[in-house]
């Protein structure tokens, strides 16, 4: 005869409160979508592999994270559980509203010419799935969120998750500096380059130590560091925010305004235009993010 040596197997909460139901619906949600593009939606070229990835792999990390936490099965995991699902819902929300953004932009139209009416309807179906997974995504980053006074994960707090939208944003500078950008064409430009690839990485590297929970084996105090970082990432943001308008845009080094002849898709000026925005989007992000930073505490291991 076998002995309960601790409390029930299965966890209800997990599927009952009302973040669990958040992600039942946004299992939902995006198996809803994926199925939808996928039976006769359609999708094609850069954009749509984009978003069909983005909604396979938020359904399959969310299934997985119910999975875990219905059975249990997250205590055996060598991670930080608290900081990995709020890291995750983070990236989650920013990729599905990007999806929700460019599906309909790129594949949505209101004729029936020249994909065919049932085509259509299954697209704006899609978009709508589409918009209803980021909505559920973005009330599980509501609810997790840390609240005033909380002991909770790091990446729960404002400046946690401040630190996946750095790293998203960083990102979408890293694609327009990719889309002939021609970013080699001075020195200071090339700083430019550095200064984003720098804090990526090292944003990246904060975040992979708090998923893990391994902050508490570094020899060195892991919070002030963060702090320390994020005021010298400001600082190269500043540079960068500088640097990059006037090597650009200026009438000695580029062009203040689109060239005429600029191909859409193809324009060195469209790229650097994205660029400029977001770099001062990401320096604005680091600025609150080392303002929220001084005022937090966080636990490592929850």
């Amino acid at each position: 005869m076998m002995e309960s040596t601790g409390g029930p197997y299965l966890n209800t909460a997990a599927v009952t409160s009302p973040v669990g139901i958040a992600r039942l619906l946004q299992m939902t949600f995006g198996c809803t979508t994926f199925s939808l593009v996928a039976h006769r939606g359609g999708f094609s070229a850069a954009y749509g592999t984009f978003c069909m990835f983005v909604w396979t792999f938020c359904f399959a990390i969310t299934v997985f994270i119910i999975t875990c936490e219905f059975t249990h099965l997250h205590s055996c995991l060598s991670i930080s559980w608290g900081n990995f699902t709020a890291a995750f819902a983070m990236l989650a929300t920013l990729m599905s509203v990007t999806a929700a953004v460019i599906y309909p932009l790129y594949f949505v139209q209101l004729g029936c010419y020249p994909i065919g009416c049932e085509v259509r309807d299954f697209r704006i179906a899609a978009s709508v799935f589409a918009g209803l997974l980021f909505i559920a995504y973005a009330a599980e980053v509501f609810l997790t969120r840390a609240k005033p006074g909380q002991v909770t994960s790091y990446m729960a707090t404002v400046s946690g998750l401040l630190k996946i939208v750095q790293a998203f944003v960083a990102c979408i500078i890293f694609g327009a500096l990719v889309n002939d950008s021609q970013h080699d064409k001075h020195v200071a430009t090339q700083w430019c380059v550095a200064v984003y690839s720098f804090c990526f990485v090292v944003t990246v590297v904060v975040v992979a130590f708090s998923v893990t929970g391994k902050t508490a084996l570094l020899w060195f105090p892991f919070e002030r560091s963060v702090v320390v970082y994020t005021f010298g990432a400001v600082l190269l943001y500043v540079s960068a925010a500088v640097i990059w308008p006037v090597f650009c845009f200026d009438s000695k080094y580029g062009s203040p305004r689109r060239p005429d002849l600029c191909a859409k898709g193809r324009c060195p000026w469209d790229s650097q235009l994205v660029i400029a925005i977001f770099t001062y989007v990401n320096l604005l992000l680091y600025i609150v993010d080392l303002a929220y930073s001084q005022r937090i505490r966080f636990v490592s291991h929850l």
